[in-house]
């Protein structure tokens, strides 16, 4: 091979770097394309905060005329967080191989010392973890890849870190009214009160949601805390595919204490809309989103805050979503993602709703 290295840097290279992944799974009848803005986001320094304290790079590599794979790498100097992702290849060790030390050299220049993969230079919920069991029905916004990738990363050195587990639950396949009798009486007793977003009080659950997020996660690795700012432009940026009542808040005695945040199975529209959200693309979507039966949803975030997250009310929000879904007469089931292995609370909640596990990634980690 005449490999040759090109960093994106045109609007020829960015069209390249979308156009290669579609042209790779083009035989692939599970894939469904990103959508190209949505990944352009990510690289745009006016619409992503990670640039604030980082950098990100991204290159093609081509055999001769021919793309023949593609990488991006990015860090946060203020964490020392380092990420891989977007990584796509031919099934060639040298090809990866050239990839992966393109983008550890340049972190590694950057001060960096350890490096996740494949990432997402932002938010964990999307394009986190490498796809190693399901290879069906991917879904918006999570990374899809063939088998063979999990070799290319393991032969480069990779190590596994996170098993990040997807599952799929449905009303009928849990004892429903013994669930909702133990739901009903928690409810009850407990004071707790769940309540469905509301568009028109939009205010308030921003306030809420960074209540909640801000105690549940500040004691992960890597933590950085939401602002009402930002959570502001997070709902802003749903909302032409928020379902109000598939998004849940619970409270006790007026105090914001959990969430459980859903959307619809946007690939079921993507499959058919196409890569890019343009004036037409937009006008497909909002065809295909009035009129066609969407038959699940998926679950995107989960937050107890710490004092509640032994007190099982976590089943009171699933109840509420079950409840939903037993009225709409085309939603057949809730996927569940993604739960990570140093989650094993959300795992056991998982087992006590008889959830099929669907999905697996891993995310890797390398020294540099």
């Amino acid at each position: 091979m005449q490999l040759k290295l090109v960093e994106v840097n045109t609007a020829a290279h960015i069209r390249s770097f979308h156009q290669y992944t579609r042209d790779l799974y083009a035989d692939d009848a599970e894939f469904v394309s990103h959508i190209d803005q949505d990944v352009e986001a990510i690289f745009d320094r006016r619409q992503n905060s990670e640039f604030e304290d980082g950098e990100a790079r991204r290159w093609l590599l081509y055999n001769e005329a021919e793309v023949v794979g593609k990488v991006a790498a990015f860090y946060n100097i203020v964490n020392s967080q380092a990420g891989i992702g977007f990584f796509d290849s031919i099934d060639s060790q040298s090809v990866a191989n050239h990839l992966f030390d393109t983008a550890c050299n340049w972190l590694a220049s950057k001060g960096m010392k350890r490096v996740e993969a494949p990432v997402n230079f932002g938010e964990r919920d999307k394009y986190w973890g490498l796809m190693v069991e399901g290879f069906i029905n991917p879904s918006y916004q999570e990374n899809y890849n063939f088998a063979y990738y999990k070799d290319l990363f393991e032969s480069y050195g990779f190590s596994k870190t996170i098993v990040q587990t997807t599952s799929e639950a449905r009303p009928e396949d849990i004892n429903y009214e013994k669930y909702k009798r133990f739901t009903d009486k928690l409810a009850e007793k407990g004071g707790y009160k769940a309540v469905h977003f509301k568009k028109a009080d939009v205010g308030r659950f921003v306030k809420d949601f960074t209540a909640i997020y801000n105690q549940a996660w500040e004691q992960h690795e890597h933590f950085v805390p939401f602002t009402e700012e930002r959570v502001t432009k997070l709902f802003a940026e749903m909302k032409p595919i928020i379902r109000e009542d598939i998004l849940w808040f619970l409270y006790h005695q007026n105090k914001p204490i959990a969430f459980y945040l859903s959307i619809i199975d946007l690939n079921q529209i993507f499959k058919r809309v196409g890569a890019n959200m343009n004036l037409w693309g937009k006008l497909k979507f909002l065809w295909y989103k009035n009129t066609l039966k969407i038959d699940k949803v998926r679950g995107i975030i989960f937050g107890v805050v710490p004092d509640y997250q032994d007190k099982g009310v976590y089943s009171i929000l699933i109840m509420k979503m079950f409840e939903v879904m037993k009225k709409d007469p085309y939603l057949k089931s809730t996927e569940l993602a993604w739960i990570g292995d140093f989650n094993p609370k959300m795992h056991a909640l998982f087992r006590s709703l008889n959830a099929k596990k669907t999905k697996v990634h891993y995310t890797y980690e390398k020294l540099l």
